[in-house]
């Protein structure tokens, strides 16, 4: 019995002992670390007994207690100067064989993130590593890896053509959004048409899937549509609504993101815009340091009210000195995108000589703030990008070169001077860049936000004779596109306007609801019937109008603006907008629009329940922009203009008197008439017996009330016809052409209805040639008055 208690006991003394000795003592003394101190000191004291593994999980903590702190408070770089640190970098190297794959990555991910330089040899061996063992890597890994050469800016290189390839043949491997989309990312610019497709597929299906307080997922799907320059809408959406839920958890970094994502591809949300502007209201008070404030200032100034944008405008006063030359530029942006006009804090900015870093962003922000002429060094780089820029770019320098020339006066008595030379390089660069597209959509991209004298001047109809050249291009993925393009640019191009009727009416089924406003809208700005109008119109109000209440409420406004230009009136879109919850809603939208967007909408709903009232009173919609109206009235100018002027003082001579005619009529439903006058029954003028006004008074003595006759206006005779004499301007037709726009034309039916007879007159021929004395425009008065009037 006492050999048998001897020997159990010297087996338990030898497991014991075994179990002790086969613990690993530096993992554990890694793990209890909290601090990089306690990691170096860990380091530092058992350099020999370092494995691999040690290595790798030091380099994890090193990273991990980094990425707990606020991007203020982090120690990357005196991290990556400490002298152990150095140690774990030699030792790595020299263990790199000794790692399994996940650790490779994670090494080379940690490293990367602990900044230290893509050229360092660590960096180089890590690369190669995983390169050599790219084929076996798990798809988590892989997807790892390609985030560490997206860091290191390699995007284009073999090694991401070759992720590329791996992805496109197990695809269907990956069960993982959270896998998934930082591929996506990773790769976006190698990945064809059809990888693309799948890979959105993909992602609508895995973000079903996933946790929906993961927004990283759905935000990074929102960056891979606007990497690869193709909105998904459905998909788009989905990630609206997962991100939405996450708001009240994001703080001002996430946001800052995701609105400078929703930005770039020009995506509005009504309800996200309201929650992210409550969400961001309560971040305010914690928003003090600068790398913060500015971000909170980029997305809370222009969807703030007044009260709280003078707020952080003063808030920006306290801090300019404290901002680096990024934060300055992100600051100075914003303010030009809401209209600030703090001329103090944008002095503050100019005395601090801010250098931001793209040359680009520099010329466009020198653009919109009083500068000084500009020196050698400004033009010598301006002039040494251009041929890199597109067109876009080019543009930008463009118009700050025409305010450098305004601004300058040595350019009236030099023609060869520095800004021509200038010029004619942004004209040529133009020029070839635009000549050398082959795709369609590529042309799109870059001109879709262009504008300005120069453009219109140099580019406008070259890019027009580039399009019709590339019109077979046109498909379903593009037409909207395309559409707003034409409408922003004014420009009639019937060949290009038909093919986007046809591509819509045989691809309607495949093209998202909220892409029709846009594919609609030139046809009726621009008053153009394609072939085949009314079935095109009709194809895509039936294919939006099951969809009205998940449209913005903004935007279904516009839609339902510019179908009343093309006098169609939906009657489900015309319920739904004038019903008290719409409005409602639309209300505290306008709240987060900058004040001329805001403005834009309600002139636009108040033009629309107009229209309705005049053309639908069956609809028994009220009118209830009269308030409104007058107050437009009283801001407005209503001083005549020099033309008009001329023409009244002529269609006196031609009536008979200047009472014969009245200048700037105000109508029911606050409609302005240039010119009115009354016919009777033998075309002869009758006078009016109150004195003539030539500009509308502001205590409303010309003002009709809605929907009954003016109580001042004379009862026409028996026969009489009241003329409404309407001088159309530029502005009332295509840019290209004397094709009179939707607009004017919707005013013509609507006088009518009131009343009229209505008469344009184009200033083309005002001002032509022809009518180059007083006796020509007199007669030319004459015909348009007793010729036309039947």
């Amino acid at each position: 019995m006492f050999r048998l208690r001897s020997f159990q006991a010297c087996c338990s003394r030898r497991l014991f002992h075994s179990g002790a000795v086969s613990r690993d003592q530096v993992l554990d003394q890694l793990q209890t670390c909290s601090a990089e101190d306690q990691v170096f000191d860990v380091v530092g004291r058992n350099k020999a007994k370092l494995s691999a593994s040690h290595v790798s999980y030091a380099i994890g903590q090193l990273w991990k207690f980094q990425r707990e702190r606020p991007h203020m408070l982090r120690t990357i770089e005196q991290v990556r100067n400490h002298p152990q640190f150095l140690t774990l970098q030699v030792l790595a190297e020299n263990k790199i064989s000794l790692m399994d794959d996940a650790s490779v990555v994670d090494m080379l991910y940690g490293v990367l993130r602990l900044q230290v330089e893509h050229h360092d040899s660590l960096v180089q061996q890590l690369v190669t590593e995983a390169w050599n063992r790219l084929e076996r890597f798990q798809m988590a890994t892989l997807s790892k890896f390609a985030v560490c050469l997206s860091d290191q800016f390699l995007q284009h290189s073999p090694l991401m053509g070759q992720i590329t390839q791996i992805v496109s043949q197990r695809l269907d491997s990956i069960q993982d959004a959270r896998v998934l989309t930082p591929l996506m990312n990773s790769m976006f610019a190698l990945v064809s048409p059809q990888l693309r497709d799948a890979l959105f597929k993909k992602a609508d299906f895995l973000l079903d899937k996933t946790n929906p307080l993961h927004f990283n997922n759905p935000r990074r799907v929102v960056q891979f549509i606007r990497n690869v320059k193709q909105i998904h809408r459905p998909l788009l959406e989905k990630c609206n609504q997962l991100l939405l839920q996450n708001v009240p958890r994001m703080d001002v970094e996430h946001i800052s993101i995701i609105l400078g994502l929703y930005h770039s591809i020009q995506y509005n949300n009504c309800d996200f815009r309201l929650a992210v502007r409550q969400r961001l209201m309560e971040l305010v008070d914690t928003s003090t340091d600068p790398a913060t404030f500015t971000k909170l200032f980029a997305s809370l100034g222009p969807i703030a009210g007044q009260g709280v944008r003078e707020g952080l405008e003063s808030t920006a006063l306290l801090l300019a000195d404290e901002l680096n030359p990024h934060q300055a530029l992100g600051v100075v942006e914003t303010m030009e995108e809401m209209q600030c006009r703090n001329l103090q804090l944008i002095n503050n900015y100019l005395q601090g000589s801010v250098y931001p870093y793209e040359v680009t962003m520099l010329t466009r922000v020198l653009s919109v703030l009083p500068s000084p002429r500009p020196d050698e060094a400004v033009l010598s780089r301006v002039n040494a990008v251009i041929p890199q820029c597109n067109l876009n770019d080019l543009n930008t320098y463009a118009m700050v070169v025409a305010k450098w020339i305004r601004n300058d006066p040595s350019y009236r008595h030099n023609t060869s001077s520095k800004y021509v030379r200038l010029l004619q390089t942004l004209n040529r660069c133009s020029r070839e860049r635009l000549h050398s597209f082959e795709s369609l959509d590529v042309v799109l991209e870059e001109v879709k936000c262009l504008s300005g004298e120069w453009f219109d001047e140099m580019l406008l109809e070259e890019t027009m004779v580039t399009m019709q050249k590339l019109i077979d291009q046109i498909s379903w993925t593009n037409v909207h596109e395309l559409g707003v393009y034409l409408t922003r640019t004014n420009y009639f191009c019937a060949a290009l306007m038909d093919r986007i009727a046809s591509v819509t009416i045989e691809n309607i089924d495949k093209i998202h609801y909220s892409a029709t406003y846009s594919i609609m809208l030139p046809f009726a700005v621009l008053n153009y019937d394609p072939p085949k109008a009314e079935e095109f119109l009709d194809v895509c109000i039936r294919h939006f109008t099951p969809y009205i209440s998940s449209f913005d409420p903004h935007l279904l406004v516009l839609l339902a603006y510019a179908l009343a230009l093309a006098d169609y009136f939906p009657e489900e879109v015309v319920r739904e907008i004038f019903s008290v919850d719409f409005l409602a809603k639309l209300d505290a939208q306008l709240e987060t629009f900058p004040d001329g967007l805001n403005m834009r909408i309600r002139l636009r709903l108040m033009e629309l329940n107009r229209a309705v009232c005049l053309e639908c009173p069956e609809f028994q919609v009220p009118w209830f922009h009269e308030r409104y109206c007058k107050q437009l009235q009283k801001r407005a100018n209503s001083s005549i203009s020099p033309a008009q002027q001329q023409i009244h003082k002529m269609l006196g001579d031609v009536l008979g008197g200047m009472n014969c005619a009245k200048v700037g009529v105000l109508t029911p439903y606050f409609y302005t008439v240039d010119f009115e006058l009354v016919l009777d029954r033998h075309l002869h003028p009758v006078p009016y017996s109150e004195p003539i006004q030539l500009q509308i008074s502001e205590n409303g003595n010309v003002h009709w009330q809605s929907g009954s006759a003016d109580r001042e206006r004379m009862e026409l005779p028996p026969g009489a016809r009241r003329i409404a004499l309407e001088f159309l301007d530029s502005k009332s037709f295509c840019k290209n052409s004397w094709h009179v726009k939707g607009e004017a034309m919707m005013k013509k039916r609507h006088l009518e209805i009131l009343g009229y007879h209505v008469l344009q007159i184009p200033h083309f021929e005002w001002n032509s040639m022809e009518l180059s004395s007083e006796d020509a425009w007199k007669e030319y008065l004459r015909k348009k008055i007793f010729s036309e009037v039947p």
